[in-house]
């Protein structure tokens, strides 16, 4: 761990100063004042190196994920005056936001599982991923799509649930309507997507309407089309009403789709994110290869080029791929060759104990036996000292 972090970590800004051990009753005011003044140098020393040494962070409402339960508003760095005062307002919404917080970043790995850069998360860091998301590139371009899509999918199921006081399902599916199918009546608790999106635009985008530069300007767009994207799979759930089950009456509603779904779609939209340069006024952007067709709202667009993510790297928040597990038999992104940037890899056998032999018991059960295999694992490399210390 950094030791910026340890310190921020370690640092409580309401606790008491203490006094040195020697200015405890009986002993001279001179040196309790010398103490006090001693005491005073260095939490302001403290400060100071606190201040230079933390790296600027960008939405730092991501870190409401980490808090979980304990998520209290002054408490959550970077938020901007907007979203702090949304966060004292609407506690429970937070609440919710917090629990979205841990679902996205779990897909967030599950798409780049087999990736050199596999979406990984620093404990005990505010920024959450780190100075990898000081780069305007396409892994940033995901990252803030799908944190805006989580917050979306969120607050959308808590409304459905009834666990906030501002919102509940959606009020406008009322009465008749129609499909493919016929006819049929509004019922159920249709999901409000709508609250879900509103909400979701007005605590994220806040930070970025602060400022008015590219990096706010591609960050919103790719918020939009995180937001977007769970509406996308919206889909018509119906319970049939009639003699024997049959569907002379239908009773639907409108329901978000598996998350699952949406983390899908934007990683597609990933792999053809389009890179963008911005207008001089600053109010747009355009391609950046003119060869390419332009982007349209649903495309994710970036502006800065990745790092390969291959060495350990500081400055540009790279890991490196040392010690990833690979895939020996694959050509993919997830393969040794490219997972360890030709470095070559180290294989290890271990045993797995695995399900063995089922049968179908009458009844109803299936009755397995524990078998013992020998599996090979392949883990990447560490590079030679010299190229690590070249990228650090």
């Amino acid at each position: 761990m950094p030791a910026t972090t340890a310190m921020h970590a370690g640092y409580k800004p309401n606790a008491p100063l203490r006094s040195p051990a020697g200015s405890a009753a009986g002993t001279g005011s001179t040196s309790s004042a010398d103490g006090a003044r001693t005491s005073s140098r260095l939490y302001c020393a403290f400060i100071i190196l606190l201040l230079i040494l933390t790296p600027r962070v960008d939405s730092s409402w991501w870190y409401i994920g980490a808090l979980g339960a304990r998520v209290i508003c002054d408490n959550v760095p970077g938020l901007v005056n907007k979203q702090r005062q949304l966060c004292q307002k609407y506690p429970d919404v937070m609440q919710s936001i917090s629990e979205g917080g841990k679902e996205w970043i779990r897909e967030c790995q599950h798409q780049f599982r087999h990736h050199r850069w596999n979406c990984s998360t620093l404990d005990r860091d505010h920024t959450v991923f780190g100075r990898v998301m000081q780069r305007s590139s396409r892994e940033a371009a995901f990252v803030y799509a799908i944190s805006s899509a989580g917050v979306v999918y969120a607050i959308t199921r808590a409304c459905s649930q009834g666990e906030l006081k501002t919102c509940n399902c959606d009020p406008h599916k009322r009465g008749k309507a129609r499909d493919e199918r016929g006819e049929f009546d509004w019922g159920g608790c249709s999901d409000n997507i709508n609250y879900g999106i509103k909400f979701a635009k007005a605590f994220i985008d806040a930070k970025e309407r602060t400022v008015k530069d590219a990096r706010a300007l591609v960050n919103l767009h790719n918020n939009r089309c995180g937001r977007m994207s769970v509406k996308r799979f919206m889909k018509l759930e119906c319970k049939c009403h009639g003699v024997s089950g049959s569907c002379t009456l239908r009773t639907c509603w409108l329901a978000m789709s598996d998350f699952r779904k949406t983390g899908d779609y934007l990683r597609k939209k990933y792999n053809g994110a389009i890179e963008v340069t911005v207008n001089q006024d600053g109010t747009g952007f355009t391609v950046a290869n003119k060869d390419f067709r332009n982007a349209t709202k649903n495309d994710l667009v970036y502006f800065e080029n990745s790092p390969d993510y291959c060495l350990m790297d500081k400055a540009a928040g790279s890991l490196g791929t040392a010690g990833r597990v690979c895939n020996k038999s694959s050509r993919g992104t997830d393969g040794c060759e490219v997972m360890c940037c030709g470095r070559g890899y180290d294989t290890t056998r271990v045993k797995r104990i695995t399900k063995c032999e089922c049968k179908f018991k009458w009844c109803c059960a299936v009755e397995c036996k524990d078998c013992e295999e020998a599996v090979d694992i392949h883990t990447c490399k560490a590079p030679k000292r010299a190229e690590w210390l070249d990228q650090t």
